[in-house]
């Protein structure tokens, strides 16, 4: 366990000791990094997330009555309620774990009040979905603490209902599946309609995979996420008048998208075009993976924030100075941006031995840029939520 994993695990229970007395128990759930595949889980293509060594803990413990008493400790806020009377927070971050409670008091499982201290050290903002591992935290601590008996894949579509239904982010299942399902050196393909998934070995021999935060927050994210699922549900609806078969853009193929480039706005039959091109690219590049052609594999990725930034159009300037930054590299076998967009991280995979001079040269030519100073961070492909021992 790393240092600053030890260093959360101790605050929140430290934390927690001095509020409420000793946790009952502590939980661990990774935030996620995705190799390929943007926002095809919604329109239930194919993913390739891993859960990274980077996460948000949750040290929690039962109360007598039926309120809910929170602390988030990486922004000295607190926050309580009754398990009866839940509604929606300005404070936003007690609104993940909320909306947990709110699925399964809908389900009519028996839980009571709590105590809960949060902590974490996955970057807030930067697209490697804290909200997710937050709620899956949230999940994993709730059914261990009550006893609800509820498996891993049962308790990741919950957390996906609470972010949907409660904090109102019509995300797909990505997010919360890797945090749950990650393994320690490998992704996970996943059929986001059939949630079959399987785990492929990610060769990081030589490589690292390199983070770097535009430190831009997501401002629009939250409501262009929600229009461009319409935009592609608004697609499949025209698809649908020639092709009654078709479900999704899963199902679709060029010449069917081709069919409709004159019957929709050009928005639409982008944002379309985009997801089918995505999905197929994403299978190849599993293949990549499976042949070890890392060069080819980080071609791909380069396609992929062309077309996220062209055509699904939810890149920002500095994604875009970045992603160009790191294709002029050497050291650079694939980059693009990561998560929603309009902010966040651009993803790159790096040569080991250059890590430190990519690094420093993305630094010096982005704060000329914009004037702004650019974080990075060096994540490692690790294990899904799970207990963690405290003392």
């Amino acid at each position: 366990m790393s240092t600053e994993s030890q260093t959360c695990i101790s605050r929140v229970q430290s934390i927690y000791q001095q509020n409420y007395g000793y946790p009952e128990l502590c939980v661990k759930s990774p935030g996620r990094i995705n190799l390929i595949g943007e926002h095809t889980d919604y329109n239930l293509g194919f993913v390739l997330p891993a859960a990274i060594d980077k996460a948000i803990y949750i040290a929690m413990g039962k109360r007598t009555d039926a309120e809910i008493h929170l602390i988030a400790a990486d922004v000295n806020e607190s926050f309580s309620v009754s398990i009866t009377e839940l509604s929606k927070s300005s404070l936003e971050w007690p609104n993940y774990i909320m909306g947990i409670v709110d699925q399964l008091s809908k389900l009519g499982l028996p839980i009571g009040g709590f105590n809960a201290v949060i902590a974490g050290d996955v970057p807030l903002g930067a697209g490697l979905s804290s909200s997710a591992a937050l709620e899956c935290a949230a999940v994993f601590a709730l059914n261990e603490l009550f006893g609800l008996a509820l498996s891993k894949l049962e308790m990741v579509k919950l957390a996906q209902r609470a972010e949907n239904q409660f904090v109102g982010l019509q995300c797909g299942i990505m997010d919360m599946f890797a945090s749950m399902f990650g393994k320690a050196g490998e992704v996970i393909r996943l059929d986001c309609r059939s949630l079959e998934y399987h785990y492929t070995p990610f060769n990081q021999r030589g490589i690292k995979i390199v983070l770097l935060d535009t430190c831009v927050k997501h401002s629009l994210a939250s409501t262009e996420y929600n229009v461009r699922r319409k935009e592609c549900e608004f697609g499949v609806s025209e698809i649908q008048k020639n092709h009654p078969a078709v479900c999704s853009l899963r199902d679709v193929n060029t010449d069917m998208l081709l069919a409709i480039q004159n019957k929709v706005d050009k928005k639409v039959f982008n944002r379309c075009k985009f997801i089918v091109e995505e999905i197929k690219r994403l299978q190849d590049a599993c293949i990549d993976l499976e042949h070890n052609d890392m060069i080819a594999f980080g071609e791909k990725m380069y396609m992929t924030h062309a077309g996220l930034s062209n055509l699904y159009e939810v890149s920002c300037k500095e994604l875009d100075f970045l992603a160009a930054f790191s294709k002029g590299k050497e050291s650079v076998l694939g980059a693009r941006m990561m998560g929603g967009g309009f902010g966040g991280c651009t993803i790159n995979l790096v040569k080991e031995e250059l890590v430190e001079e990519f690094i420093l040269e993305a630094e010096f030519a982005f704060e000329k840029e914009f004037d702004t100073k650019l974080k990075s961070y060096i994540v490692s492909i690790g294990d899904g939520t799970s207990l963690v021992s405290i003392d």
